[in-house]
């Protein structure tokens, strides 16, 4: 006999695990379904390469689903202040918190601190069940429920189920959702580093030729990077030797924090511009990278995937409190209506900025100083673009726009 759920979410990262929480929490019963079990606990160092910039709005989620302090107690890195200039141009941007009604212009945040903050306050939730390590082998979906069959041979069967599986989605494919997009032939090389100079709690960003260069503060003192290039060139560097990489490194950067002094494990992911061509199917809805992947210049694939999930969840408790289907055609076309077009616009806007910052002609590059003074020199500009960039713009799930 099959274990009934009423919503089966596949995909245990950031964001399926928030809306797994979020939905535990009021009360619906929830199985969060995950290949792997995620590290709880780990030595101070090394600093995971994979970190989020958690803007304001996520970490307003984020608390709403009682996590925000155990994140806190593992590590977070806030940040007040980000400097971002132009390598082929005059074009210096500086933003400040103190210019807006917040502390923080946002945090710095491994991954697996906020993944194992949400897998602990799950293990609270009456409501929800972690199954794991399971894989997901076939998907059956008709008018009255979805079945779950996992590699094990069990079967589950809910109301809905939430794909937050990842850029390269299992179950959108099972269930035959087809992405547009494009690779950019581009990777982008994380790793963490030691500074000769302290970040003095400021996210860097330099534009040059071949990609966006971030040094993202993180809470013990170093800066998480993330730099894009080339596939070719972001390979050798991931194999050069650490003395040549840390030289090479430096001078991008133009020596802002003095000398780059020490590196940790390096790695280089593809990147590509991906949207779902719908974001909903019967009984079945994406969140996240499964429904939309980006380009990482200004961090917002987390960010956006955590809305995702605050809108998904938000619609379907309103509906269970109201005796409504929460797989029904209606709730699933609303919240693709509400998520598309934030998302869309988002992914957009990142590929605009990377392509014409990418442009070598001399217009685009006075164009971009220009455009850069002028937003620099405008308090009304930096903050509009300050709050867009903590996520505090309309239409916010409501678990996003609390003030916490």
């Amino acid at each position: 006999m099959s274990q009934h759920y009423a919503v089966i979410i596949v995909g245990g990262g950031i964001v399926g695990a928030t809306a797994a929480c979020a939905l535990a929490q009021a009360g619906i019963d929830v199985a969060l379904i995950d290949a792997r079990n995620p590290e709880r606990q780990w030595p101070a160092k090394p600093v995971d390469i994979r970190v989020s910039a958690l803007t304001r709005a996520s970490q307003n989620i984020l608390q709403a689903v009682g996590v925000w302090p155990a994140m806190q107690q593992r590590g977070v890195g806030a940040y007040e202040h980000m400097h971002v200039w132009d390598a082929q141009s005059s074009g210096v941007l500086h933003f400040d918190a103190a210019e807006t009604e917040f502390p923080v212009l946002g945090h710095i945040v491994e991954n697996r601190v906020t993944v194992a903050s949400l897998w602990d306050k799950l293990e609270t939730l009456p409501a929800a069940s972690l199954i794991c390590p399971s894989t997901v082998a076939d998907l059956e979906i008709n008018s009255e429920q979805a079945v779950v069959h996992l590699d094990n041979g069990q079967a589950l069967t809910a109301e809905l189920v939430i794909a937050a599986d990842g850029r390269d989605s299992a179950l959108r494919t099972m269930v035959g959702i087809q992405t547009a997009g494009w690779e950019y032939k581009q990777s982008g090389l994380v790793a963490t580093v030691s500074t000769e100079k302290s970040h003095r709690q400021t996210a860097w960003q330099h534009f040059l030729p071949e990609g966006p260069l971030a040094f993202l503060p993180l809470v013990n003192g170093q800066c998480s990077i993330v730099w894009t290039l080339s596939i070719a060139r972001a390979q050798h560097y991931v194999n050069l030797a650490e003395e040549a990489f840390l030289q090479e490194l430096e001078q991008a950067l133009e020596s802002k924090l003095g000398q780059v002094l020490t590196v940790g494990p390096r790695a280089a992911f593809a990147l590509r511009f991906q949207y779902a061509k719908q974001y909903t199917h019967e009984r079945f809805v994406l969140i996240g990278d499964a429904a939309h992947a980006m380009h990482p210049l200004a961090g917002q694939g987390a960010n956006a995937g955590l809305l995702d999930a605050a809108a998904i969840a938000e619609l379907i408790i309103k509906a269970d409190r109201l005796g409504r289907p929460i797989g029904s055609h209606k709730l699933l076309r609303r919240y693709e209506r509400w998520r598309k077009g934030d998302n869309l616009a988002m992914m957009s806007s990142m590929d605009v900025i990377n392509k014409m910052y990418a442009q070598q002609n001399d217009v685009f590059r006075q164009l971009r100083g220009t455009g850069m003074s002028l937003i620099n020199h405008s308090g009304w500009l930096k903050n509009y673009f300050n709050h867009y960039a903590m996520g505090l713009r309309d239409d916010l799930p409501a678990m996003a726009s609390t003030v916490s």
